[in-house]
């Protein structure tokens, strides 16, 4: 049996798959994000209920977004902007 192995620290697929226009979702600890790339730029949005995505903006429960390029540099950033956001529920 092959074990799952992380992409990374919040398993989120690859660049690749954000080129392809796909919007990923999940979670880490207490934190909820939503990435969403649109023009060439990775949108992020953080929050920390336990809700979806589209709840959370509507009862303004968003805590913080960030864009970056849809790139490798860009996805690297967006994941060091999430471990940053992500420590400030520890």
């Amino acid at each position: 049996m092959v074990e799952h192995q992380p992409r990374n620290a919040f398993d989120i697929p690859k660049v690749f798959y954000f080129k392809s226009g796909n919007v990923h979702t999940g979670s880490r600890g207490k934190l909820r994000y939503r990435v969403d790339p649109a023009d060439g730029i990775l949108h992020i949005a953080v929050w920390h209920e336990d809700i979806r995505y589209e709840l959370a903006a509507e009862r303004e429960l968003i805590l913080g977004t960030a864009e970056y390029e849809v790139s490798e540099e860009g996805f690297q950033q967006m994941l060091d902007y999430l471990q940053q956001e992500y420590e400030k529920t520890l």
